[in-house]
């Protein structure tokens, strides 16, 4: 599998719909991305069958609560043999610094603790919600790259940007930070509710570890030659 995923958005409200997508790559090992609709619904079961089915797996939770709470929610999580998880950076450096405490006390001895990345700014905030609705009023890019520098401070593993905002953040935090970065979409789609998106290619090239692909590969006529298709332009072949 190659060290820099395509991480395929499994943002489906059943285990139901999972089993019939996952049935078109039964020849696939994938890395997938586990949602609140899906983990709220179906529960740590959900990760048990695709883990036994021989897929990597990004928790996305974002948990956003007191240090202790999320510490003590991460010492959870780290027991369900999960790749990555997140939080949002927007708690802060103590609540970062608590969440890998709790992943450290939970990963079961012998095995690799899951890596922790946090939110920057959803790619579907824009520049005016920022100001009008949370009331910051520094540029986007400034604000998620000072998310990531106190991340990186907070001992975290990288980010979730938008490809936007990839190479300021490696000059920041080092070109060992990694960036996962949603908002993909082929030039052939459709934007729907998202603001700062980019194709595979603009990823590859800005310089993304990671990319989460959602509906232009699950909502796909035929999702699997989708599946094929962006995997082929984010690798660059």
């Amino acid at each position: 599998m190659t060290t820099r995923p395509l991480i395929v958005a499994l943002d489906f409200p059943s285990k139901l719909e999972v089993h019939q997508f996952l049935a078109e790559f039964e020849n696939e090992s994938l890395y997938v991305k586990v949602g609140m609709e899906l983990f709220y619904k179906e529960g740590p079961q959900i990760l048990t069958f695709l883990k036994d089915s021989g897929h990597k797996i990004f928790l996305d939770l974002k948990l956003h609560d007191i240090p202790n709470t999320v510490k003590s929610a991460m010492r959870n999580l780290a027991s369900l043999d999960v790749d990555i998880v997140n939080v949002h950076a927007a708690g802060g450096k103590q609540m970062m610094e608590a969440a890998l405490e709790g992943l450290d006390l939970g990963t079961r001895a012998g095995c690799e603790r899951p890596k922790c990345i946090a939110v920057t700014q959803l790619t579907s905030t824009s520049q005016e919600m920022l100001q009008e609705e949370l009331l910051i009023n520094e540029g986007l890019e400034s604000v998620v790259v000072s998310y990531a520098k106190n991340a990186s401070k907070s001992g975290l593993d990288g980010v979730v940007c938008s490809t936007w905002e990839v190479e300021k953040i490696l000059e920041a935090c080092g070109q060992s930070f990694l960036t996962v970065t949603p908002g993909i979409r082929l030039k052939s789609n459709s934007v729907d509710d998202q603001v700062r998106i980019a194709t595979p290619e603009e990823a590859r090239n800005r310089g993304s570890w990671g990319i989460v692909v959602g509906r232009p590969i699950t909502k796909a006529e035929n999702p699997l030659e989708a599946y094929k298709i962006v995997r082929n332009e984010w690798e660059g072949k």
